[in-house]
């Protein structure tokens, strides 16, 4: 690590602590040359995750645009926006774990829906009114169908 001060190439570590939820070391350093003191950060590397739309453009993955959608489909409902992000960072860390480098949109959408069916339905009509792009209410009614089918055979079980 070079020094601010002095461009000196030789430093010892003073104090090691973690930051950002262990996310990021912090580290306070003294120059061996000059002998001032300097905060450094050590975090881990991350590879970029490439969305891959539907027509073929790819462009980085961002938490935000989902938190959005999420947000424009609960909106006037009574989630909290605690919920929401618990919901963007499920959806987040799946999509880390998997390793994959290169995501659909689909695949994303797909997981939005399956989050917002646990968490409002009206919701999940919402997001997915717009994500499938009913043509018509039949194709609507489908949909809603299939999920009044799922919930009466849950009430069974």
């Amino acid at each position: 690590m070079r020094c601010l001060y002095c461009n000196c190439t030789e430093s010892k570590v003073i104090d090691s602590r973690s930051a950002d939820d262990d996310k990021t070391i912090r580290r306070r350093r003294e120059c061996l040359g000059c002998g001032k003191r300097f905060t450094t950060y050590e975090t881990i590397e991350v590879a970029p995750i490439l969305v891959v739309k539907s027509n073929g453009n790819r462009q980085a993955y961002d938490p935000g645009k989902i938190k959005n959608g999420i947000i424009k489909a609960c909106e006037k409902r009574p989630v909290p926006i605690e919920k929401i992000e618990e919901l963007v960072d499920e959806i987040t860390k799946k999509i880390n774990d998997s390793t994959v480098q290169e995501i659909s949109s689909k695949d994303i959408g797909e997981m939005v829906m399956e989050g917002l069916k646990g968490l409002d339905e009206v919701a999940y009509v919402r997001y997915a009114s717009v994500y499938r792009s009913f043509k018509d209410i039949n194709s609507f009614m489908r949909e809603l169908q299939l999920m009044m089918e799922k919930k009466e055979a849950e009430k069974k079980s």
